[in-house]
């Protein structure tokens, strides 16, 4: 059966980010009816490509027990990636927890850099500048949107 294991014994709250370019955290809590010894791994796919990565970089509870990962060199196209996170226990199954992510929907930007500003007190105007931030993924420039706060002293 698709859903076989213990109920309950599947993980919650999954999620994942993608950060500075080429790192991915996936974070996860135990299933809430899983037995203590129950360690979890995770997997994931791009659609596109034939190789399942199991992570190489788990971040541990303080009982040692799986609850998230990080990956490195991860690469963003415009494809679906399947994730998949089974457990195991001596006591009994476990269910495993499955999602489909769009991978340029987790990307954390970094902020915009080489910011400048020109201010013409004869005009009274201001003219700011700044580069956009690196990213992994297409569609570069149509995702973007600033917004300006502007404090007077």
């Amino acid at each position: 059966p698709v859903f076989a294991g213990m109920n309950g014994s599947a993980i919650e709250n999954f999620s994942c980010v993608i950060y500075n370019i080429f790192l991915m955290n996936c974070t996860w809590q135990a299933g809430r009816d899983a037995p203590a010894d129950t360690q979890y791994f995770l997997y994931w796919q791009k659609l596109r490509e034939d190789n399942q990565m199991e992570c190489e970089l788990y971040i541990k509870d303080e009982n040692c027990r799986n609850m998230g990962c990080i990956f490195q060199n991860v690469s963003i196209g415009i494809e679906k990636a399947y994730f998949l996170v089974n457990g195991s226990s001596k006591d009994s199954l476990i269910q495993f927890y499955d999602e489909y992510i769009d991978l340029y929907k987790i990307e954390k930007l970094m902020p915009p850099s080489n910011i400048t500003v020109s201010c013409d007190e004869i005009k009274n105007d201001c003219i700011i500048q700044w580069q956009r931030p690196q990213i992994s993924h297409s569609n570069k420039d149509l995702c973007f949107k600033y917004e300006i706060n502007i404090k007077y002293k």
